[in-house]
Order: C-alpha cells, then sequence, then structure tokens
C-alpha cells in the first residue's frame, strides 16, 4: 500500500514553483505520514476431512453439500467443495451467484498435482460478498500459505467496507508464503473501502515469510474494474513475492494505482527478501486509472498505470497504458531504498494527466532508481493537464539509468523531459526520436534544473541523443490509440541494437524486434 501523494501543479514558465520543488521533491509526489495499521488476517485453519479421491467434482446452485460432488449430484457450496478435495482434484463450478467467501485450506503438491477450482465450460459463477459481515483482512477467495492451486473463470465482486478503517477488503488475496499458484481469466469488480486513510484491493499478493516465498505464480488474464481502493492499488504484489508473471490483464476504472509492484514496507520483516523481484508483466492493458476524487488524495490526479515502487529485476513489456494520471512509475517511496533493474519497454504508453513515464526517488528525503532502461517505447500526448511533467519525468536521485529508442511525441504544452533535480548521475539518453507542434526550435527539455528550448541545444547542452532526431514518426492514428509507425516513418531501422536481452525478442505486437540486426525506434517493429 502505497503512501498518500499530493501534487503541488505547477508550469514550465512557473520559475519560483520549480526551484521550490527542486528543493522539496520532485513535482508532486509527497507521502504524508500516520497510516493506520492494516488489519491482521487470522488464518482459518481449514476443517480435518481426509479428502476425496483425485477427480472432477462439481459445485452448483442447486446442489447439496451432502452430495457425493458428481455432476448429477454436485456440492453446494463452494468453500464446502474445496476443503473435500486434494491433490490431482479439479472443482467445477456451475453458473450462478454464491454469496459466499472461499478460502483455500488444501494445497497441491508437485507429485499430486494442481487443487483447480474453476467455471464449468461456458458458465460464469459469481462470488458475491453483497451483505456478508466484513471484518480484519478479508478476501472473497483467500489462498494462505498453500501451493498448486489454479483458480480459474470467477466472476468476483460486492466486497463493499464503506469507509471501515478497520478492516482491508480484496477480490482476491493470496497471502504469506506458497508457489505455484496461478489466477486466470477471472473479473474482480466493485470491491470497496473509500476513505482518507482506508484501503482495498482487486488482486493481492502479500508475501510475508521471511524464510519462504511466494514464488511461481501466474496472474493472467484478469480484470480488474470499478473498485474504490483509498490508498491501496488495483493489482499489487507486495513483499517476499518472485518470479512471478503478470499477464493479459485488463486494469480499468479504478480510483487508484493500476499494478503495483512493491518493496520495502514492510509486509516482510526481513528487508533483505521485503521486495518484489524477478519477474515479467507482459500483454496488459490499463486505463483510466484516475485517483481524483478518491477521498485518500482528494483532486490530486497521482495514481500509476503501472508502478514499481521498490522491486527489482522486474522486465515491463509489451503493455498498452493510457488514460491514466501516471503512464508508468519506477519510484522509491524508502529513503535508502532504491527500484533498481527494471526494463520498460516496447510499450504503449499515452494521453497521461500528468506524465508518461516517471522515474527517480519519490522525493528528496527517500528512494532513488537505479540501472534502469527504459528503451523501445512509444509515448504520445501525455501530460494532458499540463503540469510541466511533460512526456517523461526524471525526478530525485537518478543513477545509470538508459533512455534510448523511444518515440517521444509531445503534445501542444512541447515538453519532453522534466528534470528538477541535480541528483542525476550517469544516466544515457540516446537514439530517441522526439516530435512536437512546436518543431525543434519551440520545444523543451528540462535537465538537472536547466532548461534547453531547442533540440540543438538539448544536444549541446546535455551530450544526450547526439544519434537522436527531431522528426515526425509519422504515427499511424495517434489521436485514436494507434501508435504504429507508417511504411514511411524515419524511425524504420534508426534505433541502436541493444541486443535481444535488453531490447527484448517482439515489439507491441508479439513481431520480431530485431530484425537483421536492426531495429526501429519505438515500440513498432514495422513488418516489411
Amino acid at each position: 500500500m502505497n503512501g498518500y501523494k499530493s501534487f503541488a501543479w505547477l508550469t514550465v514558465t512557473a520559475l519560483i514553483a520549480l526551484i521550490a520543488l527542486s528543493l522539496v521533491g520532485l513535482p508532486g509526489l509527497q507521502v504524508a505520514y500516520g497510516k493506520p495499521p492494516k488489519p491482521t488476517p487470522t488464518p482459518t485453519p481449514g476443517p480435518t476431512v481426509t479428502p476425496v479421491p483425485p477427480g472432477v467434482y462439481y459445485v452448483s446452485v442447486s446442489g447439496s453439500d451432502s452430495n457425493d460432488g458428481s455432476q448429477s449430484a454436485p456440492w453446494r457450496h463452494i468453500q464446502y467443495a474445496m476443503d473435500q478435495v486434494g491433490p490431482g482434484s479439479t472443482v467445477n463450478v456451475m453458473g450462478g451467484v454464491y454469496n459466499e467467501t472461499v478460502t483455500v485450506h488444501n494445497s497441491g503438491s508437485a507429485s499430486g498435482g494442481y487443487i483447480t477450482l474453476q467455471n464449468y465450460a461456458g458458465q460464469t459463477p459469481v462470488i458475491d460478498g453483497t451483505g456478508l459481515a466484513i471484518s480484519g483482512e478479508m478476501g472473497l477467495i483467500v489462498i494462505e500459505n498453500k501451493s498448486y492451486i489454479k483458480v480459474v473463470g470467477f466472476e468476483v465482486r460486492n466486497l463493499k467496507a464503506g469507509g471501515n478503517r478497520s478492516v482491508f477488503p480484496a477480490g482476491m488475496w493470496v497471502r504469506g508464503y506458497g508457489d505455484h499458484l496461478e489466477l486466470r481469466n477471472n473479473v474482480v469488480h466493485d470491491i470497496e473501502n473509500s476513505c482518507r486513510s482506508c484501503g482495498a484491493h482487486g488482486i493481492a499478493v502479500y508475501g510475508r515469510n521471511p524464510s519462504a516465498s511466494i514464488h511461481d505464480i501466474i496472474l493472467d488474464g484478469n480484470e480488474v474494474r470499478n473498485c474504490l481502493l483509498g490508498w491501496s492499488e488495483s493489482m499489487v504484489l507486495n513483499g517476499n513475492v518472485e518470479y512471478f508473471t503478470v499477464s493479459n490483464n485488463v486494469v480499468h476504472d479504478n480510483d487508484n494505482i493500476g499494478i503495483d509492484f512493491i518493496g520495502y514496507e514492510g509486509e516482510c520483516p526481513d528487508p533483505a527478501v521485503d521486495r518484489a523481484r524477478d519477474g515479467t508483466v507482459v500483454g496488459n492493458l490499463v486505463y483510466n486509472i484516475d485517483a481524483y476524487g478518491n477521498p485518500a488524495y482528494g483532486t490530486d490526479r497521482c495514481a500509476d498505470g503501472i508502478y514499481v515502487d521498490g522491486g527489482t529485476r522486474i522486465v515491463i513489456e509489451r503493455n498498452t497504458v493510457h488514460d491514466s494520471n501516471i503512464g508508468i512509475e519506477l519510484a522509491s517511496e524508502h529513503a535508502g531504498r532504491d527500484t533498481s533493474y527494471i526494463t520498460v519497454r516496447n510499450n504503449f504508453v499515452y494521453n497521461s494527466h500528468m506524465t508518461g513515464i516517471a522515474f527517480g526517488g519519490y522525493d528528496r528525503r527517500r528512494g532513488s532508481t537505479e540501472y534502469c532502461k527504459i528503451v523501445g517505447n512509444t509515448l504520445y500526448n501525455n501530460d494532458t493537464d499540463h503540469t510541466g511533467c511533460g512526456e517523461m519525468l526524471v525526478q530525485f536521485d537518478t543513477r545509470y539509468n538508459v533512455v534510448e529508442n523511444n518515440v517521444i511525441y509531445a503534445n501542444s504544452q512541447n515538453l519532453f523531459f522534466a528534470n528538477y533535480f541535480s541528483e542525476n548521475t550517469g544516466n544515457v539518453v540516446d537514439y530517441n526520436i522526439y516530435y512536437s507542434p512546436g518543431g525543434a526550435n519551440g520545444s523543451t527539455w528540462i535537465w538537472m534544473k536547466q532548461t534547453y528550448n531547442s533540440f540543438s541545444a538539448w544536444q549541446s547542452g546535455t551530450g544526450s541523443d547526439a544519434h537522436g532526431a527531431f522528426v515526425d514518426p509519422l504515427l499511424v492514428a495517434p489521436a485514436s490509440g494507434d501508435l504504429h509507425i507508417q511504411a514511411m516513418s524515419p524511425a524504420i531501422n534508426a534505433g541502436e541494437n541493444l541486443s535481444s536481452n535488453v531490447i527484448g525478442t517482439q515489439d507491441i505486437d508479439g513481431n520480431a524486434r530485431i530484425i537483421g540486426g536492426i531495429v526501429d525506434v519505438g515500440a513498432d517493429e514495422r513488418v516489411q
């Protein structure tokens, strides 16, 4: 759960505001301390049950828990079914509304196989929290300290805490430790807790055990929408979580961060492993993530589409993020801690309210961003609110990051980089293509608090983009979100071949990223 953020809105011409911001923190991301303690979950021990033989079992709203769980005599409750089965079993749930919570008490195993809880083919079971008493850290589906579990094809909805600070609702909770866990093709919506100092999650993964991580976890094909989250996130991996894949999810129309990878919040008591790490974030669609009106943020627009706060060794590729407050951010909210070795590549980011991509420490008092690579992305019309943060915001204490091979297409603000801090060490910016309505001599780059009002001044004053260009990239239909390049685009073959380990093997559409040893600038590799 990330801290409160508040924005001191600025413009490029507001010199006094810029000086103040350079002294106190980046344009707008500041933490308010004193968050209330999070409710502590009390693991519910499972019933002592001898599992039924491995097989396929069924649940129906017209069934009975006194049945044998066969297709002709299904059980009535999902919880009852999950308490009966062990490794190698599949529970098929028929369509209908199940007004219950489900806590997984049994594990599958490597030798015996997964326990799979899934929708019956062609039907959608709904787990609905309407009217259920809410207490503590509560989820409609909870997996805690379990392994080899799959949950597939459910609609999970309507767990609403009002504005209760003593509870923490989520559609789906994965907690503690565990491995080989899969949440696939679920729709989570209308999970709510709305007050200044409370939170909720759509899907949450919290690794809390210092000696055993949550690992080999897949979140794929899920949708999280229409949630009121307070100071928390739509989809989050926090603490001792490693070797994960977050793919093909659609996260939209929520009032705080879309997808988040967090470290150093104390979810795991050992700081050495208290950070999400070694994962892949691929093929997700994130949009309409807006904190405006959220009681935790008031009128500030400060929610990221995709956020890494303290994570490390994560690849963020082939995602589309649009119409969110901040597109993608790599930051750290904790003094002396970093976000590091993140690769952001081959993504489309457009129509962000504040900035397209941001990286650097949370503010002057804490955090840094180090050894990250932002390569082969296409940014268009970000900072739609004209806050002075531009297409790319370079925050406090950035070290040895690489920004190359990006198409950066600014709006009428004509602002590409905004960097209001001198703590900027060893960062490399090159091979980027820029374009804006103001032209090469009417656009702005701000770097280490210095303003450059032409592309040539940017190149000569900073030594950056010696191989870059200011030219129309000829995007297909950017105003409607099609950021692919046309056949005659100057972005074709104009990038630096950074090797497949850096630039990736596939572009935004899954086409080959490097063809004949050359690469296009931006997220789209043009197929000739």
